[in-house]
């Protein structure tokens, strides 16, 4: 397509040289009348002429008119075929592709706003190799979105029918990230009453508000200011803690990820101990959870883990990224 434009242009650029030249050479006329002249004979704006014709320049004039129109009929031809093909099929073709995409989609999360939190959120899942899908109602956003790699899907995350598009029946979990506590209340709402085991964390902007959240149905509520501060505060006072725990979480491409933090849920009942399953794999194991709620802190190897429980770990990344994987 870009090659068929290119000639177009090219033989259009050639034509208006030879036109000007034409002009210059057998009319006498300077440089600008006879660019003037070539102009609107391919146009066909039907302008007079600059100057009376010869006879010569006439016969000129009649073979710059037709092969000017042709070249630029040919110009704009190739000009409508890529707006159409890229803009309306290629277009209609790739979201025809990503709702089928999104169709297939188990047990993935929903990240609804992608403003400062969300790109920060969107970062985190993709480092994690979490699936998601985007949900904001900008168009300037989501094409942002879309160059970035991510699924997304524009609308209004509080509506039942753009969360049914994502899959909210089937998803995992979602984040409510918008910057407006009242529509992270919407969209919260929504989602529980879509899926009542959604796991649903949602951003406040303000503390005062988490309660409302929490009644909404949120699991989780964050304050970013909160965090924020909390952090402030633990950077001052032990900074190389602060510094361990970040190198936990440090995706950059450059980040050296000597460390990994995760959570391995159990969904097996066979008698395995805590030493049975992180031996092999190099890991520590710094908490286990019981199925009954039920927190114990540096779990002994001999520990016999139950279907539900969920054990805690800290390894190198290739090690605990391994455990993931046998989960």
């Amino acid at each position: 397509m870009f090659k068929r434009g290119s000639v177009g242009v090219g033989i259009l650029v050639v034509l208006v040289l030879v036109g000007t030249g034409g002009y210059m050479l057998l009319e006498g006329w300077d440089w600008l009348d006879a660019l003037y002249m070539t102009v609107i004979t391919f146009t066909t704006v039907g302008f007079h002429e600059v100057h009376p014709l010869s006879t010569a320049g006439r016969v000129f004039t009649i073979f710059m008119a037709i092969g000017g129109v042709a070249a630029m009929l040919y110009f704009l031809t190739e000009l409508m075929r890529r707006i159409v093909e890229e803009e309306v099929f290629y277009g209609f073709v790739r979201r025809r592709r990503m709702r089928g995409t999104l169709s297939r989609m188990r047990h993935h999360y929903l990240l609804c706003g992608f403003g400062r939190v969300g790109r920060e959120v969107a970062r985190a899942f993709a480092a994690e190799g979490a699936e998601f899908i985007v949900i904001d109602a900008s168009l300037d956003v989501i094409e942002e979105v879309r160059e970035l790699g991510y699924l997304c899907i524009q609308g209004n995350a509080a509506e039942d029918d753009v969360l049914r598009a994502a899959g909210v029946e089937h998803a995992r979990g979602l984040v409510a990230a918008t910057g407006n506590d009242s529509d992270n209340v919407y969209i919260t709402l929504s989602a529980r009453g879509l899926n009542d085991e959604l796991l649903v964390v949602a951003r406040t902007a303000d503390i005062a508000n988490a309660e409302k959240l929490k009644r909404a149905g949120a699991d989780k509520v964050v304050s970013p200011m909160e965090i924020g501060g909390r952090r402030i505060a633990m950077s001052a006072v032990r900074p190389l803690a602060v510094d361990f725990v970040d190198s936990m979480f440090d995706h950059a491409p450059d980040a050296e990820e000597r460390l990994r933090f995760a959570e391995i849920p159990i969904a097996w009942d066979e008698g395995m101990t805590v030493g049975d399953l992180t031996n092999d794999v190099n890991v520590e194991a710094i908490a286990l959870e019981r199925a009954q709620g039920d927190t114990i802190a540096t779990p002994h190897r001999d520990s016999v883990l139950y279907a539900g429980d969920s054990l805690f770990v800290i390894g190198a990344v290739d090690a605990v990224g391994a455990l993931l994987d046998e989960g």
